[in-house]
């Protein structure tokens, strides 16, 4: 799989360039006391927040870095950033969007120097719902740069305040409501590949709330943005249609099966918030229900509306606004919605190329999932290929329906691989012989024990 691992000497000189003379807004909104949370020693800060009460509810500013002021259209950055996407991530390094000079210096919302930014605007009632929101243009300086591990102690300790305080708060509010609309919030450990010595190992880690809500003031942005495009009738939106019949019901048969209640009047969203992956049965089944959340891309409009509109596990039309060190589409959305708020045009270079990204989006965002799935692969015959033989503790997660086998889960070290055998018994514990793990390859097999 080749990655654009160095950036031309075209986009590298520009990058300097651009980076020295950005275009600056006129707005200045430094006062605002924002904050960045992110992971330890993350550099591409995308957003810096500031949430404060209102009378009858909440308002929250949301600053989002501004590629735009940096990116000249037609110009060499630009068209190296359609050819990469997004940034691609791996243990030891990454493949970044745009030249680092940029993404992790003059365009990231670092503390304590000022930056361009598209500063969001939205206003939420007393039970979270959006009543309001704008965006523009302006300068911005966060104040501190904070991780998700001390914002979440703060809230456990009762030490958290102002903004800490009402991200908790406003967090808890915007998750009842995705369940509310039927969205989906997944509660799947990541398995993560962490340094461990010389090398690394592969770990299951369950996400803190803190990232939860934090993913629900990036969330609440997005579908801000989708109805401001919608009503403009001209943009960018992320999209996952609803699930077949046909597959609703092979997942209900699921969850029949592997003892997951799912009342006929509750929806797919309301049976899995409450589960526990740690319980067999339930992480079965979250694993293959995962076929319900498959299918999701990017559609451009520019005139009526498409169709279908709605990411079905938000529960609601969403856009991507809110990573444009990160994501390329985000940019142009993001342009877009600057646009629409300021009642302007939008720029003609947008309506030009706002086509194309679709596709671009698709095939590299294919690149950077493979990307990611050889390097937990390839981990994960590292850490294996010397026990060979030996016996593990597992859980069927899956199997397949034309041929023999499926997946296992194993805890400890932390895999998801296939087992061969016959008459796999879904969600249930099972004991597991290692058969093969070739880094070579990056396969790892195991077979019942």
């Amino acid at each position: 799989m080749k990655l654009p691992w160095e950036f031309p000497r075209a986009v590298i000189d520009e990058a300097e360039w651009v980076a020295e003379v950005p275009a600056l807004p006129r707005l200045d909104r430094t006062d605002l006391p924002l904050v960045t949370i992110d992971p330890p020693g993350a550099m591409d800060l995308d957003q810096a927040l500031h949430l404060e009460e209102r009378p009858g509810g909440y308002r929250v500013w949301y600053a989002i870095a501004d590629v735009g002021a940096f990116v000249r259209p037609g110009g060499a950055i630009d068209a190296e950033a359609r050819n990469r996407g997004e940034t691609v991530y791996m243990p030891d390094g990454r493949v970044p969007l745009h030249p680092p000079v940029l993404s992790e210096g003059a365009a990231s919302l670092l503390p304590g120097v000022t930056r361009p930014a598209a500063l969001w605007c939205v206003d939420l009632d007393a039970d979270g719902e959006i009543v309001g929101a704008d965006v523009t243009r302006a300068l911005v300086r966060s104040r501190e740069r904070l991780d998700y591990g001390y914002v979440q102690t703060a809230v456990d300790t009762g030490t958290a305040d102002g903004t800490l305080r009402l991200l908790a708060e406003i967090g808890r509010l915007r998750l009842a409501l995705e369940r509310a609309r039927g969205g989906v919030t997944l509660p799947i450990p990541d398995q993560e590949i962490v340094p461990d010595g010389g090398g690394y190992r592969v770990e299951f880690r369950a996400p803190l709330e803190a990232e939860a809500w934090n993913a629900q003031i990036s969330l609440l942005t997005g579908m801000a943005a989708a109805s401001m495009m919608l009503d403009a009738e001209i943009g960018l939106l992320r999209v996952l249609p609803p699930a077949p019949a046909e597959k609703v019901a092979q997942i209900r048969r699921v969850a029949a099966a592997l003892g997951v209640p799912w009342p006929e009047d509750a929806g797919y969203g309301d049976v899995v918030h409450a589960l526990d992956p740690r319980v067999p049965g339930q992480a079965a089944f979250l694993q293959e229900s995962t076929v319900l959340l498959r299918g999701a891309g990017y559609v451009a409009f520019n005139g009526e509306p498409p169709a279908q509109a709605e990411h079905v596990a938000v529960g609601a039309p969403y856009a991507h606004v809110t990573a444009p060190l990160r994501r390329l589409i985000d940019r142009y959305a993001t342009e877009i919605c600057l646009a629409v708020a300021a009642g302007e045009p939008v720029p003609a270079d947008v309506q030009e190329t706002m086509g194309t990204l679709p596709e671009i989006m698709h095939a590299t965002g294919r690149r950077a999932g493979g990307v990611e799935r050889a390097c937990v692969d390839l981990v994960e015959a590292l850490v294996l290929r010397e026990r060979v033989g030996q016996a593990f503790d597992a859980v069927v997660i899956d199997v397949e329906a034309d041929r023999p086998g499926g997946l296992v889960q194993v805890t400890d070290p932390a895999v998801v691989a296939r087992c061969d055998g016959e008459g796999l018994p879904l969600g249930e514990a099972v004991r597991v012989r290692l058969t093969r793990a070739d880094p070579a390859t990056r396969e790892v097999r195991f077979s019942p024990a």
